[in-house]
């Protein structure tokens, strides 16, 4: 089981000396929030990398219905070449709050689901390579020879990991095509993630039934366990988590940083 942990808060150069500090603490990977207006996490992440040498850099997560996917592709392809294959992706619907509303009006969940699945077969066709077209509803894209950048070092694309709604079965359909699982579960208005590993299990099972159903092998698939030390790991990696991402929202700069120095939850 990996362990990586989210930075919120901090600016590129922080982030930087954070992930240098993960590296040696030995943290796999650290993990930043998307936002629609503040720090670009992608040019922090890269910062990141350029400090590193072995650290998992991604988002936790990408809310992809309001990002073009051919520029998201490019910055994800890119940051992958620069850093030799290090760089994971995870996307969603993307949570409604001030930070978004504040610049673009929410079309609906059901316009959001749609931008999101034309969004990740968009990225996908582009990590592949040309030709690659696609026409849906939303997007729609040619073959060209314009320029076309490198393929990423991580083949056949930087991998994906996808919320996955318990019990929507679209959205854990949807998850379950990708390379790896977002748990979240919701119900009454509210959504969250497993709080303990049986709710994980349970999921897991769903998933890895869907996955199977496809004939899509379970091998490789990662699942990620969201939370706050202390945490009795073994448990989760028996729910069928790969990943344990240390996630505090409700810190500190300085506590973070302590927390990074601190090691994983090993």
């Amino acid at each position: 089981m990996r362990c990586g942990i989210v930075l919120p808060f901090f600016d590129a150069p922080d982030v930087a000396s954070c992930a240098e500090l993960a590296e040696r603490a030995g943290w796999d990977g650290v993990f930043l929030a998307e936002s629609v207006w503040g720090v670009d996490a992608w040019i922090a992440l890269t910062a990141a990398a350029m400090r590193t040498s072995s650290l998992v850099v991604g988002t936790m997560l990408t809310p992809l219905p309001r990002v073009r996917p051919w520029d998201l592709a490019s910055r994800v392809g890119t940051l992958d070449r620069l850093s030799g294959g290090r760089v994971r992706l995870a996307v969603g619907l993307g949570a409604l709050h001030p930070g978004w509303t504040a610049f673009e009006r929410d079309e609906g969940r059901a316009e959001r689901a749609l931008l999101l699945d034309e969004g990740l077969a968009v990225y996908d066709g582009l990590m592949r390579g040309q030709p690659f077209s696609f026409h849906g509803k939303r997007y729609r894209v040619e073959p060209t020879d314009f320029f076309p950048p490198p393929p990423p070092v991580q083949r056949p694309r930087v991998p994906v990991w996808v919320v996955g709604a318990h019990p929507r079965p679209v959205s854990l359909r949807r998850a379950a095509r990708w390379d790896g699982l977002l748990p979240n579960i919701v119900g009454e208005g509210e959504a969250r993630g497993p709080a303990n590993p049986d709710e994980l299990a349970r999921i897991v099972a769903d998933v890895r039934a869907l996955r199977e159903a496809e004939g899509l092998p379970w091998d490789g698939y990662d699942v990620i366990a969201e939370g706050v030390s202390p945490v009795d790991l073994d448990a989760w990696a028996q729910a069928g988590a790969t990943w344990w991402i240390e996630s505090d929202w409700e810190t500190t700069p300085d506590a973070v940083r302590d927390r990074v120095a601190a090691g994983p939850p090993r």
